[in-house]
């Protein structure tokens, strides 16, 4: 059974502009899902549709095997949403806004899970605080429990880690990944593909509102990831339209300042000498040159078009 099913999800704003085109997609129950794409590939969309938030234009979404749009309250109860954008009564407490959200979701009080939500996210010495008093970390961190309080069965997190340190991150991760492994289904979108690559078992690229792939991590990296060529040079490149003409059968670009072509898949026949002596003709000859597996930011990076790696600093907005 799959936990989600998008069947030709569409979206128009003011007749004009299509944020999302026939958009189909399967979650697995029990999966940890990825939604990756770069800015304005529809991911923000797809998600506030999820969250009952945006009408579609067209299409239909079952929720464990329930019509989202035509059994509401059933399948709310049975979601939790983390949204980008913080919103909260600035006067009540984490405590009192996680108490107010089970009532919301019609379930009686339970302190106990309260409490480990509070102490699992860290929030446990700023329960009686107003969210006022919150740094934005804080707020974020709550939001998360928000969306768990009522132990839904599907949770949607929408770059759930903006803001929060490292080390936060590293043990919300490892909280949500003991939320999966006791049947969960996580359907997650985030700036850091090495998160996702870590985290996930699923992914679903989108861009331009369209689906480009979706399929298991392992396939996806086994099926579609080639070998990659890195060459580093004493300069700053810059890849000029001749450059990339030049090597557009290699998809170059440039990664953490070395010049990255992609090569056929290990096993296949090597391209590498093809691939080097084009560089050469481009570039000079390189001071270093490696030759490495793609990880799953050199195929997003590749399938989507874009021009150039942000690992610092996130690639799909």
């Amino acid at each position: 059974m799959n936990a989600l099913e998008i069947h030709k999800l569409g979206k128009m704003y003011n007749n004009t502009k299509v944020a999302l085109l026939d958009v189909s997609l399967e979650v697995p129950e029990g999966s940890f899902f990825a939604l990756l794409g770069p800015n304005g590939a529809g991911k923000s969309t797809l998600i506030n549709i999820l969250a009952d938030t945006v009408r579609p234009s067209s299409g239909s979404i079952s929720l464990l095997g329930h019509e989202l749009f035509l059994e509401r309250a059933w399948c709310k109860r049975r979601m939790g949403v983390v949204p980008q954008e913080i919103a909260f009564d600035p006067f009540f407490s984490p405590r009192e806004i996680l108490r107010f959200s089970r009532g919301m979701y019609g379930q009686k009080n339970d302190d106990t899970w309260v409490d480990e939500l509070l102490e699992r996210l860290e929030l446990t010495e700023h329960a009686h605080k107003i969210t006022r008093q919150l740094s934005g970390g804080m707020r974020r961190r709550l939001l998360v429990a928000q969306a768990l309080v009522h132990r839904p069965k599907v949770v949607i997190l929408d770059e759930p880690t903006a803001g929060v340190d490292v080390e936060l991150r590293k043990r919300l991760w490892d909280f949500m990944r003991e939320l999966n492994a006791a049947g969960t289904t996580i359907l997650l979108t985030t700036h850091y593909l090495e998160e996702a690559e870590e985290l996930c078992d699923h992914v679903a690229i989108i861009d331009q509102g369209k689906v480009i792939t979706s399929q298991s991590m392992q396939a996806l990296l086994g099926d579609v990831a080639s070998s990659s060529l890195y060459l580093r040079y004493a300069h700053t490149l810059q890849l000029s339209s001749q450059d990339r003409a030049a090597l557009a059968g290699f998809y170059p670009r440039i990664n953490q300042g070395q010049l990255c072509l992609t090569l056929n898949k290990l096993g296949e026949t090597s391209n590498f000498d093809q691939a080097y002596q084009l560089a050469r003709q481009c570039f000079g000859s390189p001071l270093t040159v490696t030759v490495g597996q793609e990880d799953l930011e050199d195929v997003f990076l590749r399938l989507t078009g874009e021009k150039k790696s942000e690992k610092q600093g996130g690639t799909t907005g």
